[in-house]
């Protein structure tokens, strides 16, 4: 090479960085890096220049709900929980105000339909008393509000059932509409069952037993009572079929386990007749008759709406090559 070329290649980079440095009119700094180093980062192995700008970010634990597609974005704390029942609680007993003032004005006329089971099978010596000045007039609120109840059912059942939402999974929720439908439809039916078919026997039975020798007057507060008592007993027990179906549907029963306990559910129901019923055969008989009849709509409930449980894989056949 010649003379007037005896700078190195490195003595000519450094010559145009520095002038290119001039040409922009930046003087680099000798006690920081040079302008065209990059700062060192996570990629090169060095420290982030500023934490702050760049948080690590870590992976939720592996049991958190939020990880969990099937759970609720956020867990919920006692609190939350206690909010959540103030909430359910004030808008059932909304639910039931409405229905109440909407029934008030054929409360009277509801209550003559009411009365009709007891004033069929009374001796026409007989009627229904008040003791009590205001006896007539608080039982008609009373049945304001049992008819109330009864036409706002289906939402009061909603909001119990969303209540107890947040601690199932997705496909578990999505069945809160049909089961709240079918808890006021079994409720509603259960009380209608009572009222047609076991107040007639149970309300003959009493008359007949009381004979000759005693003259009945109920008081309509006591009727009213009485009558309530069954019609509420008839209305939960009703309750069976949509009890089976849940549970069977969150896979806590089978249908196959449902009917190998067939023998004691006959049983418990003839106990629980004796127990919700007024002690009179008949009374217990007409309870425990449809709750047998309800267990086999819970069975064949769990059998078509029930958790399936995954099919255990079938080993591997053993290689005969390998042994051989």
């Amino acid at each position: 090479m010649s003379a007037g070329s005896g700078d190195t290649p490195d003595n000519v980079r450094e010559a145009g960085t520095a002038a290119d440095g001039e040409d922009a009119g930046v003087t680099p700094d000798a006690s920081g890096p040079p302008p065209g180093d990059a700062l060192p980062g996570p990629d090169s192995g060095g420290a982030p220049s500023d934490p702050a700008a760049s948080p690590a970010t870590e992976p939720p634990p592996a049991g958190d709900a939020a990880s969990d597609p099937e759970h609720d974005d956020q867990e919920m704390s006692l609190l939350d929980h206690l909010g959540e029942l103030r909430t359910r609680v004030l808008h059932c007993v909304i639910a039931a105000g409405v229905g109440f003032f909407a029934c008030y004005a054929v409360a009277e006329d509801l209550l003559r339909i009411f009365l009709k089971p007891l004033l069929a099978v009374l001796p026409p010596q007989s009627t229904l008393i008040a003791t009590t000045l205001p006896e007539k007039f608080f039982t008609v609120l009373k049945m304001a509000f049992l008819s109330g109840f009864l036409v706002a059912s289906p939402y009061i059942f909603y909001q119990i059932w969303r209540f107890i939402a947040p601690g199932l999974y997705k496909e578990e929720r999505r069945a809160l509409v049909p089961v709240a439908i079918a808890t006021a439809f079994f409720f509603t039916g259960g009380g209608l069952f009572g009222y047609f078919v076991v107040f007639p026997f149970a309300f003959s039975f009493f008359v007949n037993y009381a004979g000759e020798l005693i003259t009945i007057m109920p008081t309509i507060s006591s009727y009213f009572s009485f009558a309530v008592m069954l019609l509420v007993a008839f209305g939960v027990v009703f309750q069976l079929p949509v009890v089976l179906y849940f549970l069977a549907r969150i896979g806590l029963i089978t249908a196959a386990g449902l009917r190998r306990s067939r023998r004691w559910a006959i049983l418990g129901a003839f106990i629980l007749g004796a127990i919700l019923t007024p002690a009179d055969p008949i009374s217990q008989c007409l309870m425990a008759g449809p709750l047998i009849v309800l267990y086999e709509v819970g069975i064949l409930a769990a059998a078509l709406f029930g958790k399936k449980k995954p099919s255990s894989p079938q080993p591997a056949a053993p290689d005969n090559a390998a042994s051989e």
